[in-house]
């Protein structure tokens, strides 16, 4: 385990633990033809051997130094050793007699924009020594470099800091709702002008998505609130809490908006659904009883008996044909007067289209004509105006005339 110490001038410290990772075993050259028959190569004794960026050290070394480490804050014992292995979100609040209260636990946090790109953040808060433990390196050299290193200087104690660092781990989170936000606007697009069948899978993977991304953030807003419970007194009024809060409110409305927009979806996919198998079983009905009197007659036609009317005659197909024709449009015509037919021969994509134009053609002209229309409303002013003094000049002559 690797540590780091960084002293700030408020009297803070913030202690980074880098834990060991695993050493790549060296890659053997594969054979050749051109070697095959010459004998290996052996290396001699006094030459030494390649070795990692990271020093190699005993296996007890990383022991030596946790337990060096627990000697020197022995209230971060207890953390270190469960933190060691966890791979779960936990938060804790608790409250030492010589160091006060104590904030600590795990954060699931996504570094990157792929989503199974999630590492654990451990930390372990006090008012003056922030301990975080790391297995990627990637994340404390996030925190670390960039503009926001100068406001921890600024920072008089280490849950203001901590609360920086968290706003700087949002940023993923920023960047990945925004990627969100634009898939659903395209699903939204394509529901509207091109409604498949398939689009409720793609309105699930969206609503994981989101379910996903819910589940990232509950823990950093659980972590707000044991702040709060923590250090009630010395985070009330700093600058980096309000901001945090701002953060988390304005991520928790995104949120709340986009589930919203995603059962919108799919209320309007069991709709259109509903409305889609209403369409085809008014169709299959009146298919059905359209073809009746067909199916009936050569049913009746197709018996086995040896008298059938007209069947000798030579105009006697041409009859029946005649006669199914007619009571094939005579059920047509009784069904569309009764208003049953609805509009299955109709265009629908036509209506939309034409509405959608007309309803550009609204906008245009509201929009062209609205700086001329603030016009009328003082002329109708003025007129209004001259109509009231009007009336009032002739309610005077009428109560002279009245008392002459």
């Amino acid at each position: 385990m690797i540590r780091h110490m960084l002293r700030y001038p408020a009297g803070w410290e913030w202690h980074v633990l880098q834990q060991a990772g695993v050493t790549e075993q060296p890659q053997k050259s594969l054979p050749s033809r051109k070697n095959a028959g010459q004998a290996p190569r052996t290396v001699p004794e006094h030459q030494p051997r390649r070795s990692s960026s990271i020093p190699e050290s005993p296996a007890s070394a990383p022991e030596q130094r946790i337990a060096e480490l627990k000697e020197q804050f022995p209230e971060c014992g207890l953390w270190i050793d469960e933190c060691a292995s966890r791979r779960t979100n936990h938060i804790s609040v608790d409250h030492s007699a010589g160091v006060g209260p104590i904030l600590c636990g795990t954060l699931m946090i996504q570094i990157t924009e792929d989503p199974s790109d999630i590492e654990p953040f451990h930390f372990w808060l006090s008012r003056h020594r922030l301990v975080t433990m790391h297995g990627d390196i990637r994340l404390p050299l996030r925190l670390q470099t960039g503009s926001h290193t100068i406001k921890y200087d600024e920072c008089k104690l280490a849950p203001e800091a901590f609360f920086i660092m968290i706003s700087v781990i949002l940023e993923t989170f920023h960047s990945g709702l925004d990627g969100f936000e634009s898939r659903l606007g395209e699903l939204e697009r394509t529901m509207r002008h091109r409604n498949r069948t398939g689009l409720l899978d793609v309105i699930f993977d969206r609503r994981y998505d989101l379910l996903h991304w819910s589940h990232l953030f509950i823990p950093i807003r659980e972590v707000h609130g044991a702040s709060k419970e923590a250090f009630m007194e010395e985070l009330g009024d700093t600058d980096a809490f309000k901001r945090i809060t701002h953060k988390l409110e304005r991520i928790e409305t995104l949120l709340k908006h986009y589930a919203l927009e995603i059962d919108t979806l799919i209320s309007m996919d069991d709709a259109i659904s509903s409305f889609r198998g209403n369409d085809i079983m008014k169709t299959l009905t009146i298919f059905t009883v359209l073809f009746l009197p067909a199916t009936v007659i050569g049913g009746l036609w197709g018996m086995n008996f040896d008298w059938l009317p007209w069947r000798r005659q030579p105009w006697g197909y041409g009859a029946m044909l005649v006669g199914i024709s007619v009571i094939t449009i005579g059920i047509y015509l009784w069904l569309w007067r009764k208003g049953w037919t609805g509009d299955l021969l109709v265009k629908k994509r036509d209506k939309l289209l034409l509405l959608e134009n007309e309803a550009d053609q609204s906008r245009s002209r509201s929009a062209r004509h609205g700086g001329k229309r603030k016009k009328p409303d003082t002329e109708s002013r003025a007129g209004a105006m001259n109509v009231t003094s009007f009336d009032r000049t002739n309610e005077n002559d009428r109560s002279r005339r009245n008392r002459t």
